[in-house]
């Protein structure tokens, strides 16, 4: 049995976990793993990527910005979370704002430090990167749309990264950009719903809270209807192995998400439409390795 100080001990372990979101973290780190494997530096050995030692410490120092992002996030939204969020919030003030801060700072200074490993530029990079994070938090989150379209920006960097590492500029990473960042937005939309009575009450100017429900779900569906287009291109235009059925196998979701979408009107419909849209996003990186199957099995076998 755990004493009762083990038992606070590992309750604000799990606290600062859900507070830097940490199961994110680890499919992010995922992705960009998979991403530079069969997406971005398709030609190199797999062991070259994966002993890379410029690649880990770029997806490290990503890991642990947006970490800390998680961090001042939660410091700046802990009145409205309160409302919207009751039981996540109760958890996550089991470690104090002090706490919360002093790590933000500690994890953007190693983010940078580990950046220096590779180069001035990934430190600008990462420097450049943190400071957006704030600011979104600190000032952006609260306009409408400007708040939607900066925090998608901010979720796909981390891949930029990678992408920026391996200087590859074919079509097919843009078009698989477009898809993700169109799906994040959308999904950063509709936690606008979601969060709609703990927006209100701390004066956030979301555009449900402005402009109505309507032209809130009206965007997301026009988001939702864009997304089909680069669904389409990656089934039909490009050559993306079997990962075409996860595409096709979307393509299915989000019309259905779009009917579901029609007739939602409570916190508990806009809860169900942000879990399908994360169901997507993760299953899209696990799908990644369907792009080349004979790779997998090889390693297997």
């Amino acid at each position: 049995m755990l004493s009762r100080k083990n038992k606070l001990l590992l309750l604000k372990v799990l606290s600062l976990f859900s507070v830097v979101r940490g199961y994110n973290i680890l499919v992010i780190v995922l992705a960009q793993y998979l991403a530079a494997i069969y997406i971005l530096a398709p030609n190199l050995p797999l062991r070259g990527v994966i002993l890379d030692i410029d690649l880990f410490v770029i997806v490290i120092a990503s890991a642990l910005v947006i970490a800390a992002g998680y961090i001042i996030n939660n410091f700046y939204d802990a009145e409205k979370d309160l409302i919207n969020k009751p039981g996540k919030s109760m958890l996550d003030r089991l470690v104090s704002q002090r706490f919360k801060l002093t790590t933000y700072f500690v994890l953007n200074f190693l983010a940078v430090f580990a950046a220096g490993y590779v180069s001035f530029r990934a430190v600008f990079f990462f420097s450049a990167y943190i400071f957006g994070i704030w600011f979104y938090s600190h000032k952006l989150k609260r306009i409408p749309f400007a708040g939607n379209f900066v925090s998608a920006t901010l979720a796909i960097t981390p891949f930029f990264a990678v992408f920026v590492y391996y200087k590859n500029f074919e079509t097919v990473i843009f078009v698989h950009a477009l898809f993700l960042f169109l799906l994040i937005l959308a999904r950063e939309m509709i936690k606008d719903l979601e969060n709609l009575s703990g927006d209100m009450a701390q004066n956030y100017r979301t555009v449900p809270i402005l402009y109505g429900s309507g032209v809130s779900k009206l965007s997301i569906a026009i988001l939702i209807v864009l997304t089909l287009i680069p669904s389409l291109l990656l089934i039909y235009a490009f050559d993306v192995g079997l990962m075409n059925l996860y595409f096709m196998g979307c393509i299915g979701l989000l019309i259905v998400f779009l009917l579901l979408l029609l007739r939602s009107t409570t916190k508990k419909h806009y809860v169900w439409l942000h879990n399908i849209l994360k169901l997507i996003i993760v299953i899209g990186v696990f799908s990644i390795l369907l792009i080349d199957v004979d790779l997998v099995l090889n390693r297997i076998l």
